[in-house]
């Protein structure tokens, strides 16, 4: 396990605390419309975090070409219907380009500087000519609004019980997923940044923000400086 990352619950859990059977069980949310109405039909997609394909299949089914990529194996596995490639995000170098790059999961947040870096340059050197990347940000309450939870329509309920700073601007977040037959934790680390400072690390990427495509600005489309 990563320091600063842990897991608990049935099942197989990543190196940063992330559980294959939870992300298996949760449903998606918006962000099939969001991308959806962001890209041109029948984009080909790189996808970077895919986990078990929980928006990878929700896009397939869209009409979407997606390539999926994770560091678990275990999660990939969970995939159906989309290319896949297991490896490191920031150390991927694929001889080929995409009209699409999506990094979600909050992957931006990243407490490691330098690995948010090199995750944001993978996404440059991957995107195509006219292409553009699709980025999740956190919501701008993510660290303040603590405790809180949500209960999700289909019966489990989602808490972020705590965000406590632990140095250098990073703070250990800790998330319960909790449904009727099994309980699940993740702890991990995470980098605020306001919209100024996330433009700033696109920036050093040789990106910049197209359009933030969402009115909480969570959800941004950039595309290469020299285009």
């Amino acid at each position: 396990m990563r320091d600063g990352y842990n897991g608990t619950g049935p099942g197989a859990i990543t190196p940063d605390g992330c559980a294959v059977e939870l992300y298996s069980r949760l449903p998606v949310g918006n962000e099939p419309e969001v991308i959806a109405a962001a890209v041109p039909a029948g984009a080909h997609i790189l996808e970077l975090g895919s986990g078990v394909g929980r928006v990878t299949h929700a896009l397939l089914e869209r009409g979407f070409t997606v390539t999926a990529v994770d560091e678990s194996a275990e999660m990939l596995e969970r995939v159906r219907g989309a290319r896949t490639i297991c490896g490191p995000i920031e150390d991927l170098a694929l001889d080929e380009t995409f009209d699409v790059v999506m990094l979600a999961s909050f992957l931006v947040h990243n407490g490691d500087v330098g690995l948010r870096r090199r995750m944001l340059r993978a996404c440059a050197r991957h995107v195509a000519k006219g292409g553009c990347v699709l980025i999740q940000r956190e919501g701008e309450d993510y660290h303040s609004n603590v405790p809180r939870e949500r209960v999700d329509p289909s019966g489990f309920t989602i808490r972020i019980v705590s965000t406590d700073p632990v140095g250098d601007g990073v703070h250990s977040v800790r998330a319960e997923y909790d449904f009727p037959d099994a309980v699940w934790t993740q702890t991990f680390r995470s980098r605020p940044l306001t919209k100024d400072q996330f433009e700033e690390a696109l920036a050093e990427a040789d990106l910049k923000v197209d359009r933030y495509l969402t009115q909480d600005r969570v959800w941004v489309k950039a595309v290469p400086v020299a285009e």
